[in-house]
């Protein structure tokens, strides 16, 4: 396996494999894009400026952006060519980047992380089959799929203003619930504040109003992926939810992590999507059995002054509806995407106990608490509560991770 004269630890996210995107700024100095590497970020603002990127036809000032966006929208040929240039610049026997290491590298822990993406369009799907039942057999205990559920990935559209990055803290948000022992709503601070293991993608490419874009084009049109936590407030959202769907109880805050891992970088893990019955209509069709990636992922709490505890191990691969499916649907009545848009994938939960990726699974509505390092337990998060999630493949002794996204629980403000 190609190895890097930078150094990267056994365990890191961040082999020379991966190089992940994202924005990060340091004391005095104004954001711009880097690459993760083990524990450092790869400037790439310098090393545009020393003209390792000269030969390659692109305007390397997208580099000294408070976004990806500008970089995203050159296109997937320049994604490749710069991200073979840069594995090219890192490996260990290339001395032409490293005689400027000081320029170009700079420790992880003396940066500040930004949101790496301006999010114009926010859509989150509903694409776990064992999430989806998990939830219906709560309010339908004998039939807990929708009719139309098998048919179309779900979706609503949410709201991009609130998506933050990753150790981003928030507060415990208020509106109106419904108890079930009163005639009439209340309003106050929502008292099943969750947390939903999700993934999202990237879109890196405008596509044109009219445009359908099918399932064999859709990876054209993803820049790459993240971890992604949507924070829910089950007792606000039970109470509006019909019949339009999500608002208030969703709307407050969603944590996206600080690096976007290329598509490029996944592909070792692909894998086959779970087996759709019955058969989908054509456009949502896919070509081969490698649709999706396996991608473990794991959900930790950590009450304050105490240890975290891992309350969750689920997988990316158990989605149903893979994210080809969910684009081509999302563009299939003509509706465009634009660079800069984030498509979650719904809370991914697997088929046992321990891979259900919310407490609304977990604790099976609030009526069975989730045991804690210390003896304390939750039905539902807590002020005070850190969540963080990771997620990485791992294969034949390669490792690609995204990171963390992590957020704490503030009191109502």
């Amino acid at each position: 396996m190609q190895q890097s004269w930078v150094n990267v630890p056994p365990s890191s996210d961040f082999p020379l494999q991966n190089l992940p995107y994202g924005i990060f700024h340091t004391p005095g100095k104004p954001p711009r894009v880097g690459v993760a590497i083990g524990n450092e970020i790869v400037d790439l603002r310098a090393v545009a400026g020393l003209g390792f990127f000269s030969d390659l036809e692109f305007d390397t000032r997208v580099f000294g952006s408070r976004h990806l966006n500008g970089f995203m929208a050159l296109g997937k040929p320049v994604w490749q060519q710069v991200r073979r240039r840069i594995t090219e610049l890192l490996s260990e026997n290339n001395t032409a980047l490293r005689l400027h290491a000081d320029q170009v590298l700079v420790r992880q822990t003396e940066a500040t992380m930004l949101l790496p993406v301006q999010v114009g369009d926010y859509t989150d799907f509903y694409s776990s089959l064992e999430h989806a039942t998990n939830v219906g057999k709560l309010f339908r205990p004998d039939n807990p799929l929708m009719p139309n559920w098998k048919h179309l990935p779900v979706a609503y559209h949410g709201r991009a203003s609130s998506i933050v990055v990753s150790g981003t803290d928030f507060h415990r948000p208020l509106g109106q619930t419904k108890p079930a022992d009163t005639d009439l709503p209340v309003f106050g601070a929502s008292q099943r504040l969750d947390f939903e293991l999700e993934m999202a993608f990237v879109i890196g490419r405008d596509s044109a109003m009219g445009q359908r874009i099918g399932t064999a084009e859709a990876e054209d049109f993803i820049f790459g992926f993240a971890l992604f936590n949507d924070w829910s407030a089950r007792d606000i959202q039970a109470w509006e939810y019909q019949p339009l769907g999500p608002f208030l109880g969703k709307n407050f805050a969603s944590s996206l992590s600080p690096w976007i891992v290329p598509l490029d970088a996944l592909e070792p893990f692909r894998t086959a999507s779970p087996p759709q019955e019955p058969p989908v209509l054509p456009y949502l069709q896919c070509t081969g059995n490698h649709n999706t990636f396996d991608i473990g992922l794991e959900v930790a709490i950590r009450p304050q002054n105490a240890p975290e505890s891992v309350v969750c191990r689920s997988n990316f691969k158990y989605l149903y509806w893979n994210i080809c499916q969910q684009l081509a649907h999302h563009t299939v009545n003509g509706c465009n995407v634009r660079t800069g848009d984030v498509m979650a994938s719904g809370t991914i939960s697997g088929s046992a106990p321990g891979s259900f990726g919310s407490l609304l699974e977990l604790t099976a509505g609030g009526k069975n608490a989730v045991a804690l390092a210390g003896g304390a337990t939750r039905k539902f998060l807590e002020d005070g509560d850190m969540v963080t999630m990771r997620g990485f493949g791992q294969k034949d002794g390669l490792r690609i991770g995204f990171g963390e996204v992590k957020g704490t629980v503030l009191p109502v403000a």
